[in-house]
């Protein structure tokens, strides 16, 4: 497959994170800043068609944000630009990631070994994910299957055909990019993931989260009730082989 494309989704605006782009910017392979889209902005979120929650099963028991509208439009801006560019894949990160060059370079190293441009690969920071079949290995680094795909989108690796299928699943949105990805009964699309990777969240550093909102106290139970409920209705949906 060969030396692959970065595509570090950056909002201009955001000049806290600049530095951590630009280190990015150098450390990652072929890397170039995908201009953010912003949610906010009633022209930019027109672009697609939304509801809340109720398109997939289980229905997904929070509105969505103009934030999480804003992140969902720029990862599928992503997924067009593969398409558009004829890559076989490319390495999609957003601005809060710091990366270990030495296990990001054995990371890819995997991937040429085990990718096809029918994968979405995962390189997330948390070591929260179960194998149920491991592809490939480098010591303790391990290319995956994992049996229930974890959150956040901070940094995966994007097949083209793999990119054509998730343009074609996201028409209509109606939940967060990351939950929206873990539903490979909907998509067709299995999700891989590359664990331990090095790669770190670094945005408590870097002026904050950019999509977190703080619940009021009293809502906070009730929302911890809901959210245990998903996760437990997304876990009896497991990957197979």
């Amino acid at each position: 497959m060969g030396l692959m494309h970065s595509l570090i989704i950056h909002m201009s605006r955001a000049t806290q994170r600049r530095a951590n782009v630009e280190q990015l910017l150098s450390d990652l392979p072929q890397a170039q800043i995908v201009d953010a889209v912003d949610g906010r902005d009633p022209a930019q979120a027109e672009a697609i068609g939304w509801d809340n929650g109720t398109l997939h099963h289980p229905a997904y028991p929070f509105p969505l944000r103009p934030a999480e509208i804003g992140v969902f439009l720029s990862h599928r801006k992503c997924w067009q630009m593969i398409l558009d560019q004829g890559w076989d894949r490319a390495l999609i990160v957003e601005d809060d990631l710091e990366v270990a060059p030495n296990s990001l370079s054995r990371a890819c190293a995997l991937l040429d070994q085990h990718m096809t441009d029918d994968m979405v690969v995962r390189l997330p920071v948390k070591l929260r994910e179960k194998p149920v079949q491991v592809i490939g290995q480098d010591g303790a680094m391990q290319f995956m299957l994992p049996r229930v795909v974890g959150l956040q989108c901070i940094a995966l690796v994007v097949g083209r055909r793999a990119a054509a299928r998730l343009l074609a699943a996201s028409e209509t949105i109606d939940r967060p990019v990351d939950t929206f990805l873990q539903m490979h009964w909907v998509t067709g699309q299995p999700i891989h993931a590359i664990l331990p990777n090095g790669n770190r969240e670094v945005a408590a550093q870097i002026g904050g989260s950019t999509i977190q909102t703080k619940t009021p106290e009293g809502g906070r139970l009730g929302r911890e009730i809901k959210r245990a409920w998903y996760r437990a209705q997304v876990a009896l949906r497991p990957q197979k082989p």
